[in-house]
């Protein structure tokens, strides 16, 4: 943590006086940042092996095939990459989205471009799309969210409005939230479904309302799908924005991109491997700005996303693996804390008794588990922070740490329900 602190101040030092891009500034610490700050002054309980669930990095093993393909390929680093990428993947690509989403057809030249992940994808997006010489420019974001959407908006020059997203109405982004002023000046909408963090799925008529206000408003829609493949049951996937587009009629995706990955579907984050689809006017002009940004996707790397997307046995054996997780953890933790499967994804959502931030020190200090406090992932919006009392879990680690951990959460809340009571006895002194 010294460490941290020194870069940080040295930092500071380094660039004072100079001229530079003033956005930068906007930019508030990333939540593992803010994580770090938090345990920098507390000793974990060492009776306890660590537990790490607040960093959303898939655990489990990467397929042999998908490694062999890679180490077959490495020649390939010979060559420079074309920024469109191999004909062979974008093709692979096409017909996995026809398949997973019953489409009639997709043009693996004009309507996918390969990427490095979905993160650099989701935030290069924003350089491209928006038009900062617009008085106002603004990026609808929901909230809590992925930072990435806000760091994108604010180093284009845009400012980020959010849609509080609260298990009042379940989770569901509500338009109305945004008066028509900021709808107006609106040029980019991301969303995220299977959400980040609260595992929600955009139904239909969600979508519906959403394409109706781009074709008012005229703005860009990125639908972060990162997670669109960890679900629960094999016979409902989730619905994707290309296919409720289709289903409306919106042949042509007119101004929707969806943002797709291999980090999670087929546990490689570290190949850095995804793609976009959608608009092909729209990709036209990302085309060109990936061209001068020079994201071109590692040849290697191709070969080995070709294998990935052509293969659907190891995602359904990963699916596999979350739901017996999923099925032990809330389990364990039904009748202690409030608890609920989420519709996709693989984090639970999870209600703390009191302050999240509290609760995560706690968690931290006395049972040495890792969470994210929800705050941390949520801007204050229309009066309220809608992340906090909320914690991210993320179980992404092994079937035995996972129970061990939700075994440790449920002994902190026993342990806060005696404090509770203990308080709330008269002449009753706590020893918390």
């Amino acid at each position: 943590m010294k460490s941290t602190r020194a870069y940080y101040a040295l930092s500071r030092r380094a660039t004072a006086g100079y001229k530079l891009n003033p956005n930068l500034d906007r930019l508030q610490p990333y939540p593992f940042q803010k994580l770090n700050k938090l345990f920098a002054e507390i000793t974990p309980n060492r009776d306890f092996s660590p537990i790490s669930l607040h960093i959303g990095e898939p655990k489990h093993a990467t397929p042999d095939f998908i490694r062999s393909t890679l180490a077959d390929n490495l020649s390939l680093m010979a060559h420079y990459p074309t920024t469109l990428g191999a004909a062979s993947l974008r093709v692979s690509i096409a017909a996995w989205l026809i398949r997973r989403y019953r489409l009639p057809g997709i043009d693996p030249d004009l309507q996918i471009i390969p990427v490095n992940g979905s993160r650099e994808a989701l935030f290069s997006i924003a350089q491209a799309v928006i038009d900062s010489s617009r008085p106002g420019a603004a990026v609808v974001c929901p909230n809590p969210f992925y930072q990435i959407y806000e760091g994108a908006a604010l180093l284009a020059g845009a400012t980020p409005h959010f849609l509080n997203t609260l298990p009042e109405n379940g989770y569901a982004l509500d338009y109305e939230e945004l008066p028509q002023d900021i709808w107006s000046r609106t040029q980019l909408v991301y969303v995220c479904s299977p959400g980040n963090p609260t595992g929600k799925v955009m139904p239909m008529d969600a979508w519906r309302q959403l394409f109706e206000l781009s074709d008012r408003y005229g703005f860009v829609i990125a639908s972060d799908e990162c997670y669109a493949e960890i679900y629960f049951d094999e016979a409902t996937p989730p619905l994707g924005a290309l296919q409720a587009a289709h289903r409306l009629g919106r042949h042509d995706f007119r101004r929707l991109l969806v943002f797709g990955s291999l980090s999670k579907r087929s546990n490689v984050p570290g190949m850095r491997s995804g793609f976009v689809a959608g608009d092909a006017a729209i990709l036209k002009k990302f085309l060109l700005y990936r061209t001068y940004h020079g994201s071109a996707m590692n040849p290697a790397v191709q070969a080995a996303s070709e294998a990935a997307w052509n293969d659907e046995a190891h995602v359904v054996e990963n699916r596999r693996l979350y739901r017996e997780k999923f099925a032990e953890v809330v389990g364990l933790l039904a009748g202690t804390l409030p608890v609920s499967m989420p519709d996709a994804a693989f984090y639970l959502w999870l209600n703390t008794p009191g302050s999240d931030i509290e609760f995560t020190e706690r968690l931290y200090r006395d049972y040495n588990v890792t969470v994210l406090p929800g705050s941390y992932l949520a801007r204050y919006a229309s009066g309220i922070n809608p992340g906090k009392d909320f914690v991210r879990v993320a179980l992404v680690a092994p079937l035995a740490e996972c129970v061990e951990a939700a075994q440790r959460m449920a002994m902190l809340a026993a342990d806060l329900q005696r404090e509770q009571r203990g308080k709330s006895t008269p002449g009753k002194i706590s020893h918390a």
